[in-house]
C-alpha cells in the first residue's frame, strides 16, 4: 500500500493491527506514525492506551507481551516503536503477527534501512504482515520527483506555487523531505492563506536568490548569454560555500543530458515526460537545443567530467575554483 492510501484509510478510521514502516525516507514513516499517535485515541484514552517505546529500551519478547495486552476503557491500544531497527531479532515478531490482537495497533518504525527479505524468517514475517496488516517501504524521492512533491505539499496547505518556484526550492533544499517540509512550513506561516509563493517571496524568506542560481546559469548558457553568464559565475565565485563548484557541475551535467535527450526525441510532444520536467520549461529546452547540436553536447558532457575531476583535486590542478568555473563555462559555450 502506498503512503497516500495509508493516510486516506487512517482518516476514514480504517485501522490495521500491525504497521511495519521501513525504508530510507524517514519523513513518510514519521507522518504515518504521528498521524496514528495523534488521531486514533482521544486525549482521555491516551493516558492508559498509548505507549511510545524506543527500540533500544525493549526486546522482542517484551514487545509481544505488551502488544497482547487489552485496552482499558477504549476500543484500541496503540503501541508505537520508534527506532525499531535497534531491536535484535525483530523478525521474531512473526510469533505475534500470526495471531495479532485486533484491539492493538502496533506501529513499527524501522527507519533508514530495510530488513533483508531474502532471509527465510524475514520473508515469512513480511508475508504475514501483508495478510494481517500494512507493510510499507518508504523510498527516497528522486531529484526529479521533488518539485511535484513540493507542489502537492503547498497545494494541500492551501497555497499556490509555480513550476519555477518549486524547481528553485527543490534544487537548494535537497531531497531530505523532513528538511524540505520544515522550510516550507516556515515559509507559509508568514504568508496569508492562499498566497502565491513566487521566487521573490522565496528569496526574501529563505534566502535563495532568484537571479543567481543553477537554473539561471543553465538558461544563460543555453542562450549563450555571455554577460549574464559572467554575472552569475562572479556571484557564485564570491560565495563558494553556497554555490560549491561540484554541485554546479552536476547541475550542468544533467542539463546537457536533458538537451541531448531532447535532440534525440522524434516526438517532441513527449518532451516533458521524457525529460522529467514541468511542461513550463520545455520552451527553454527547445530554444537551447537549437544552440547546441548533438556533437557539441557530447563535447560538453566530456568537458564537465573533466572539470568534475579537477574540482575534486584530481590531476595536476593549481587553478582556484573561480578560475575553473570561468574556464569551464567558456569551453561549454565555445
Amino acid at each position: 500500500m502506498e503512503y497516500n492510501d495509508i493516510i486516506t484509510n487512517l482518516k476514514k478510521k480504517i485501522y490495521h493491527p500491525v504497521y511495519f514502516l521501513m525504508g530510507k525516507e524517514g519523513y513518510f514513516i514519521d507522518q504515518i506514525s504521528n498521524f496514528i499517535e495523534k488521531n486514533v485515541l482521544t486525549e482521555e484514552e491516551k493516558s492508559f492506551n498509548l505507549s511510545v517505546i524506543y527500540g533500544q529500551d525493549i526486546d522482542i519478547k517484551s514487545l509481544i507481551t505488551n502488544a497482547r495486552r487489552y485496552p482499558m476503557m477504549a476500543n484500541h491500544q496503540v503501541i508505537i516503536v520508534r527506532e525499531a531497527q535497534q531491536i535484535k531479532n525483530i523478525e521474531e515478531l512473526i510469533i505475534y503477527v500470526k495471531q495479532p490482537l485486533i484491539s492493538t495497533i502496533l506501529v513499527i518504525d524501522y527507519k533508514y534501512k530495510s530488513l533483508d527479505s531474502r532471509k527465510k524468517k524475514v520473508k515469512e514475517l513480511f508475508k504475514e504482515i501483508k495478510q494481517k496488516g500494512i507493510l510499507f517501504n518508504s523510498k527516497k524521492l528522486y531529484d526529479n520527483q521533488l518539485p511535484d512533491w513540493i507542489n502537492q505539499y503547498i497545494k494541500e496547505k492551501g497555497y499556490k506555487i509555480g513550476p519555477q518556484s518549486s524547481a528553485l526550492l527543490s534544487e537548494y533544499l535537497g531531497t531530505n523531505l523532513s528538511k524540505v517540509a520544515g522550510e516550507l512550513e516556515k515559509l507559509i506561516i508568514s504568508l496569508p492563506n492562499g498566497s502565491d509563493i513566487t521566487p521573490d517571496i522565496i528569496e526574501k524568506n529563505i534566502g535563495i536568490s532568484k537571479d543567481y542560481n543553477i537554473f539561471e546559469l543553465q538558461d544563460a548558457i543555453g542562450q549563450r548569454n555571455i554577460l549574464k553568464i559572467n554575472r552569475i559565475i562572479n556571484h557564485f565565485s564570491s560565495d563558494p560555500n553556497t554555490y560549491p563548484l561540484p554541485r554546479t557541475i552536476v547541475g550542468l551535467y544533467f542539463y546537457f543530458m536533458k538537451l541531448m535527450t531532447y535532440n534525440f526525441l522524434k516526438d517532441k510532444s513527449q518532451a516533458a515526460v521524457k525529460l522529467h520536467v514541468h511542461p513550463f520549461f520545455i520552451k527553454k529546452y527547445a530554444s537551447a537545443a537549437k544552440q547546441y547540436p548533438i556533437r557539441k553536447l557530447v563535447q560538453n558532457i566530456s568537458i564537465l567530467r573533466e572539470f568534475d575531476m579537477k574540482s575534486k583535486g584530481m590531476g595536476n590542478v593549481s587553478s582556484s575554483n573561480e578560475d575553473l568555473l570561468k574556464e569551464m563555462t567558456f569551453k561549454l559555450i565555445h
